[in-house]
């Protein structure tokens, strides 16, 4: 009876300790009470915002834009990888397939243009497009005219490629060669911010100088957006130009740069003002920024306003602000920096 006693007072305790065991692996799980439901306001379900939406689309005199044309507008995305596969077309093997050699290289080109071809005139046509008043609010005119200017504008385009690609060379040899920090040719290509900008100015300055609406704009952006360069694809460049570091650099719609021109980072070639029309409306397309003869040298910050001349082989110093025109050969530069000593209140 011992025995049994004993063996019945160990199985509860086991009992016992199974129980805490169990209540400790338990896990508490807390039970999210339920949500309130959103109430949309009355005039606010997602129809009325639909139809809102829309109609402020409709109207441009009201908000400043409107999809005027029934025909699909531009592709922003398609446009920029297009920009990325003539990259790689400018610069076989550097950007695009790396497995490029002297033998394959004319099969890798070939075969990138026939397909950038027939990518690109659609873009351009819908550019094109954009712009025409055929068939602006009447989706039943298909207006043949701008399909047959995209293929015309695409054909003239690529012939000028290699044009493109020697002025981009001299650019990148600029870049070597006014930048002690470059090693090679082929570090400038991949890495500096300043050949991109230049690449995508270089595309888009073409397109512009075919009367390409919008897509010069939407390339040049895009590089402004990635490096802090903004050029508009309006400006005449020469070649062999070079941006070093190059944020915050700004080059205006009607600036013409020579030859052999560098500049730093933080330039601007701006406009002072510009007349309006008689409804209070700035006049576009006037001559309004500067003129950079060949071998002019700007430095960092330096802000250059208005239709003047730099000439030829002058050099501009930083942070200063220019409005006049300067000889060739010129220098300026700040004020030299003044320090006063006073002592027991002496010029006080």
């Amino acid at each position: 009876m011992r025995a049994a006693a004993e063996q019945g007072e160990k199985m509860s305790m086991n009992n016992d300790h199974s129980e805490r065991c169990c209540h400790q692996d338990r896990v508490t799980v807390e039970v999210e009470p339920p949500r309130e439901t959103l109430e949309v306001p009355e005039g606010s379900s997602l129809s009325h915002i639909v139809t809102a939406l829309c109609a402020h689309c409709r109207d441009a005199s009201e908000n400043g834009f409107a999809h005027r044309s029934p025909q699909p507008l531009p592709s922003r995305q398609i446009i920029i990888n297009l920009v990325e596969d003539l990259r790689a077309v400018l610069f076989p093997g550097y950007f695009g397939t790396s497995e490029i050699n002297i033998e394959n290289m004319p099969f890798h080109v070939g075969s990138s243009l026939d397909n950038l071809l027939r990518t690109f005139s659609e873009q351009i046509r819908r550019g094109i497009c954009f712009r025409c008043p055929k068939g602006a609010g009447n989706p039943s005119i298909n207006c043949t005219d701008c399909e047959r200017r995209a293929h015309q504008v695409t054909r003239d385009f690529m012939a000028r490629l290699p044009a493109i690609q020697k002025m981009l060379a001299a650019d990148v040899r600029a870049a070597f060669e006014g930048d002690p920090a470059a090693t090679t040719p082929d570090e400038a290509i991949f890495c500096y911010p300043g050949i991109l900008a230049v690449t995508n100015y270089r595309i888009a300055h073409e397109l512009h100088l075919l009367d390409v609406p919008v897509i010069p704009r939407i390339i040049t952006e895009h590089a402004h957006a990635i490096t802090g360069i903004d050029i508009h694809p309006g400006a005449t460049i020469g070649e062999g130009f070079f941006i070093d570091h190059g944020t915050g650099v700004v080059i205006g719609e009607t600036a013409i740069i020579g030859n052999r021109v560098k500049f730093y980072q933080g330039v601007t070639l701006g406009a002072r003002s510009f007349p309006r029309d008689a409804n209070g409306n700035p006049v576009k397309g006037i001559p309004r920024h500067p003129i950079v003869e060949d071998d002019v040298t700007i430095y960092s910050n330096a802000t250059v306003l208005g239709r003047i001349t730099i000439g030829r082989g002058a050099v501009i110093g930083g942070n200063v602000w220019l409005t006049h025109n300067v000889p060739a050969q010129g220098r300026v530069s700040q004020g030299a920096l003044r320090e006063d000593a006073f002592q027991d209140g002496g010029g006080i």
